[in-house]
């Protein structure tokens, strides 16, 4: 099967190309790219006017399979990311039963498969039953495939596991995914601490409860030599922790949502404590945001991912302090990034392509490419289609989302996973 891309605008952060340019797809690999590709194929796709990019990556999804079916499936959740223009999705661990053993694992590989959708790679429990008590089988999850290893969701607060889980990280070559959160400062806090909150009789999560673990948890890796990787960075304290750690040498990498750089702890007010402004770690204050964005421009937070938590209805509709922390993320991430960082000049195509595909990417150690060789993982997207968010239009289970009925521009046109196309023209084939 060849396919012909014609007239994109090809953008690869892994070679620095940004031109109009033909791309040619050969069953599941990228054979040619290059100007006015005449060749006979069993498919044309007109891209004019549209990016060609590496398929995107998120690195920080759940699944909600096994156990919260009625959340989202495997196969619900891999055809939401086909239509955010996800090529491949790394799944957190905390499903019932938790993902902390080989069967669990071969499982949702099954489940992966039989969908046949999109790359899924899963990250497997630091402790049995992410009690924060002993160390799951890591070595025997990683046989089966896992990326990583996490907890998120929780905190390991017990420094001399997590120390042994970071070792064995290391001696597994894995990554290590962390939920920065101080369980006893958090507490049982719903939404950020501060004006806010206090207006509304909220219980605050205070900014602290971040800032103390990412400093932790970057010491401890470093001191180890285990891969680290920060989830969800939400405050102004854990961005400058980050940029400071990584001026004097040390290695980290640090993923922000679309919500952290988008929202404040305002919106909840605006909303009138609608459940879903409510997700963990919660919107924070302005200067959060204001630093957020200043570190997504200087190359402080590497890494662009959704944290897509779907819930149902019912749970949502328990208000604002009983209903579970998350919103969806995977159908509006690229739109809403186009929006407020391209659109806005903060970030050009090239670096909010590298945060979303190339950089997830280099973590995983595969993908994020248009090269010669490479798997056909591609992502079309119409940067100047306006719409307004919909969740009703969601393909995924979940509704959850507080950007329903925000304008936004950008929208994603084709995925195309080993050279199979799964979403055409906007839909899913």
């Amino acid at each position: 099967m060849q396919i012909l891309i014609k007239a994109g605008r090809v953008i690869d952060p892994s070679t620095k190309t940004d031109a109009i340019m033909d791309l040619l797809i050969e069953d599941d690999k990228i054979k040619k790219v290059g100007n006015d590709l005449e060749i006979k194929v069993d498919r044309v796709i007109e891209a004019k006017g549209n990016w060609v990019v590496p398929g995107l990556i998120d690195i920080h999804v759940h699944l909600r399979e096994p156990g919260f079916q009625h959340k989202e499936t495997i196969l619900t959740g891999s055809e939401s990311a086909a239509m955010g223009g996800f090529t491949t999705i790394c799944c957190m661990p905390n499903t019932n039963p938790i993902i902390d053993s080989v069967e669990i694992v071969e499982y949702i590989n099954k489940k992966a498969e039989e969908a046949n959708l999109v790359n899924v790679l899963t990250i497997g429990s630091i402790t049995k039953g992410q009690r924060g008590e002993v160390l799951s089988d890591i070595r025997g999850m990683k046989e089966f495939g896992i990326c990583g290893i996490s907890e998120d969701g929780k905190t390991v607060m017990d420094e001399k596991l997590f120390v042994e889980a970071l070792q064995k990280a290391k001696e597994e070559n894995l990554l290590v995914f962390s939920h920065c959160e101080d369980h006893q400062l958090a507490a049982d806090g719903v939404m950020n601490e501060g004006k806010v909150a206090d207006e509304l009789g909220l219980k605050g999560i205070p900014p602290e409860a971040e800032d103390k673990i990412t400093l932790r948890d970057i010491n401890l890796a470093n001191e180890i030599g285990a891969k680290l990787h920060l989830c969800h960075v939400s405050t102004k304290g854990a961005v400058e922790i980050i940029r400071e750690a990584k001026g004097i040498g040390k290695k980290v990498t640090a993923e922000v949502c679309p919500h952290h750089f988008i929202l404040t702890d305002e919106t909840v007010k605006v909303m009138n404590a609608d459940p879903n402004a409510k997700m963990n770690p919660p919107l924070r204050g302005a200067e959060d945001v204001e630093e957020i964005i200043k570190a997504l421009k200087d190359g402080t937070i590497d890494i662009i991912a959704t944290d897509h938590a779907p819930h149902h209805a019912d749970e949502k509709a328990l208000g604002f302090e009983k209903a579970p922390f998350g919103i969806v993320g995977l159908e509006t991430a690229v739109a809403l990034s186009i929006t407020a960082l391209v659109e806005t000049g903060i970030l050009t195509p090239m670096e909010l392509i590298e945060k979303m595909s190339t950089n997830p990417a280099k973590l995983l150690g595969s993908g994020g490419s248009l090269k010669v060789g490479e798997s056909a993982d591609i992502t079309i997207i119409d940067p100047m289609a306006k719409y307004k968010i919909d969740v009703a239009k969601f393909v995924s289970k979940g509704k959850n989302s507080p950007f329903h009925g925000k304008e936004v521009k950008g929208k994603v046109a084709y995925t195309i996973v080993k050279g199979k196309v799964i979403v055409a023209e906007g839909k899913l084939v």
